[in-house]
């Protein structure tokens, strides 16, 4: 049965994540921006703390925990930044194709996971097809990507769709200026017969790593209504009009709520999600109407919240105008609404169960 509560330990680390995300994330966000990075002092204690190895294998000397901890530490960390969030995770989404691949029992893949994890400045990218125009040749592979939030990549998975591919050559990539993320970086990806060093062949597990990198964006996104929530509306509670708060006005009130609503709802299909991979209960279909529903209503938290601010909302003394620039690329990741909702629609073909129908349609 779905438990919504986390437990003592892992309520500890979303403590630990949120305390750190106050500190040492909140206060830099528009320098982490201007830098596209984060300060080498913010990555140690990041590490220090344990948060990069929440979900690296007991056996590499990580904590072992599965979807549901990322979910929440990530929602705690993109309150404060999300673009900071990626810079600091060395693994990302890459990790999940990664994990997939231990689990099938390749022990090369070992050395790759742990050498990146000693590394607390190292960055790897995860690449889908809907991110990219790509073409496999034998054990090459060329094309180009648009769109990474990084500025320094170490590693690249490309994750297709019945089998991901781990590159160690033959990558060019140059900075682009990007409107959201601005702490991760941009950077435009090119592969000139890039050399293919391992491959993982197993279209379910590609389809598991796929809804685990859904869901990572999604808890960002989670994290980023939040913080647009909390800040309209103290916004509105403490601004005046007609002798009032704007939130005692009734059609504000009602922008108020409907925005929350919008967050708590998208945040226990997440959840739900998340718990289901960690328990080998489905998931894939799960996630993806997830994020689709993440990416649903941060078009509606954005823009109410920059609406109650008013012309305050597009100026960057405010987070609202941050609030929708991070929301609008987070969306994108991983092809996006449509490509979510797509396969949540080709898994619900192949399924019969009546209570997971009405889980999708209502998305």
């Amino acid at each position: 049965m779905f438990d919504l509560d986390p437990g003592e330990e892992l309520s500890l680390v979303v403590e630990t994540a949120r305390k750190f995300a106050g500190t040492e994330l909140a206060p830099y966000l528009r320098e982490a921006e201007r830098e596209r990075t984060v300060a080498p002092s913010v990555r140690e204690t990041y590490s220090e703390i344990g948060l990069a190895d929440l979900e690296i294998p007991d056996a590499l000397g990580g904590a072992g925990l599965g979807c549901v901890a990322r979910t929440l530490v990530n929602e705690e960390l993109a309150a404060a930044d999300p673009g900071a969030a990626l810079a600091l995770d060395p693994f990302g989404p890459a990790l999940y194709p990664l994990l997939e691949g231990l689990a099938e029992d390749a022990p090369e893949l070992y050395g790759w996971v742990s050498a990146l994890s000693r590394q607390i400045d190292s960055r790897a990218v995860l690449v889908t097809l809907e991110d990219a125009h790509l073409r496999v040749e034998g054990e090459t592979l060329t094309g180009t990507v648009p769109w990474v939030p990084a500025d320094r990549i170490d590693s690249v998975i490309v994750l297709l769709e019945d089998e991901a591919l781990m590159l160690d050559g033959g990558v060019d990539y140059g900075e682009v200026r990007g409107a959201g993320l601005r702490a991760a970086g941009a950077s435009e990806l090119g592969f000139q017969e890039a050399h293919i060093a391992q491959r993982i062949l197993n279209a379910d597990a590609m389809g598991r790593a796929r809804a685990r990198a859904r869901l990572y964006a999604a808890s960002l996104l989670l994290g980023v209504m939040r913080h647009a929530c909390d800040f309209s509306r103290e916004y509105a509670l403490q601004r005046e009009a007609f002798g009032r708060p704007i939130a005692h006005h009734q059609a504000l009130a009602f922008l108020i709520t409907d925005m929350q609503m919008a967050l708590d709802g998208a945040r226990l299909l997440v959840h739900e999600a998340a718990w289901r991979l960690d328990q080998d209960a489905g998931g894939v279909r799960e996630a993806a109407a997830a994020f689709a529903q993440c990416i649903e209503a941060s078009r509606l938290v954005g823009p109410a919240g920059v609406q109650i601010l008013g012309g305050h909302g597009f100026m960057a003394d405010y987070p609202m105008e941050k609030a929708m620039r991070e929301a609008r690329a987070l969306g994108l990741m991983f092809g996006g609404f449509d490509a979510a909702i797509e396969e949540a629609g080709q898994l619900l073909c192949t399924s019969v169960d009546p209570i997971q129908l009405s889980f999708v349609e209502t998305v």
